[in-house]
């Protein structure tokens, strides 16, 4: 994986639902905390917001990795840069660091096409890496053997209350890092009080205990807040190392089986592995 995107990414600051000032004050509260990494999407409707944020940051290009994501509806010919650069626009960039296939085609047809296009906007130099979102296992495999550039990663629904390992092995063995979202369930993982307990011999809050698994998993974490004190609590999660002990009784908690993007919600998600 890309050296930069690495660190730069291990904390990332999502931006879904917010929109207007509530997503630019965030941001720029994110910005003070500590984030660099910045996630949005065209999906998302606030490209604007976060381009605006960013900018009134006075942080250097260079110093930010920005990942947006490109909706289903834009993966033809004529829609694909097009839309790539009005996203960059939105940005006020010139490019993306990651760019990232939001979803699998929305009707469940062939992968390929839009990775060929996900692959052209990076030959355009419009994203310095490409990704994609909510990949199944097979859908990775057949990836690697479509695109001539690295996958960086494969952001997905990833918490300890859903078990991942069948999705874990398989980005290991094609060699394609995963991101979470829903890193904290929306809220479900507070509902058990084994997170707070786990916590409190670290001096770390419940949030931050399920963060730090996520990251010792190897899974680099999206979180989302507005509150300034949760923005920097979850950034707050690299000066503490989960015990073996801890590790194993969390992942007992992965077999609640509890998965919040299901048909219900998104209708063209794939067959989960």
């Amino acid at each position: 994986m890309n050296i930069y995107f690495q660190n730069k990414n291990q904390r990332a600051f999502g931006t879904f639902p917010l929109t207007g000032d509530v997503a630019r004050n965030a941001i720029l509260t994110a910005a003070e905390v500590g984030y660099r990494a910045f996630d949005t999407a065209q999906m998302y409707e606030n490209e604007a917001e976060t381009g605006e944020a960013l900018a009134d940051t006075g942080l250097a290009r260079d110093e930010l990795c920005i990942t947006t994501k490109v909706h289903p509806d834009n993966y033809s010919e004529d829609k694909f840069i097009p839309s790539v650069e009005a996203s960059l626009k939105a940005l006020r960039t010139d490019y993306v660091d990651v760019l990232l296939l939001h979803w699998p085609p929305a009707d469940g047809g062939d992968i390929a096409p839009s990775l060929r296009l996900l692959q052209d906007a990076l030959k355009r130099g419009l994203t310095r890496n490409i990704g994609v979102s909510n990949y199944t296992v097979a859908m990775m495999r057949e990836a690697v053997n479509i695109v001539d550039a690295p996958i960086v990663t494969n952001q997905v629904e990833f918490h300890p209350l859903l078990n991942q390992d069948v999705l874990m092995a398989g980005a290991s063995e094609v060699g394609i890092p995963l991101s979470s979202y829903s890193s904290v369930a929306r809220g479900e993982v507070f509902k058990h009080p084994e997170f707070a307990e786990i916590g409190k011999p670290y001096g770390k809050s419940a949030g931050q205990v399920v963060l730090r698994w996520i990251v010792q998993k190897g899974v680099s974490v999206n979180t989302m807040s507005t509150n300034p004190d949760n923005i920097r609590a979850n950034f707050e999660i690299m000066d503490f190392t989960l015990s073996h002990v801890d590790m194993a009784r969390i992942e007992k908690l992965t077999h609640t089986g509890y998965r919040i993007v299901t048909k219900d919600l998104v209708p063209w998600a794939p067959e989960w592995d």
